[in-house]
């Protein structure tokens, strides 16, 4: 379970970089590599989505149980 959240929470953090792009500079990196193809896109952002639900359980750890 670990793994899996490690790696939802790296694409969290992606996703998180995009939409700090979007704020400050107007600038879509999702749409921009993927923009011919927008089901990829639609895939890209439910994926965020679902690794922001599981980061949730990152905040109910005990983070002395972690390893």
């Amino acid at each position: 379970m670990v793994i899996l959240q490690k790696i939802a929470l790296v694409i969290t953090i992606i996703g998180a970089i995009n939409w700090g792009l979007i704020g400050l500079f107007d600038f879509n990196l999702v749409a921009t590599l993927f923009a011919s193809v927008e089901i990829v896109e639609k895939i890209i952002y439910i994926l965020v989505g679902i690794c922001g639900l599981i980061n949730i359980g990152i905040l109910f750890m005990n983070f002395e149980e972690r390893d």
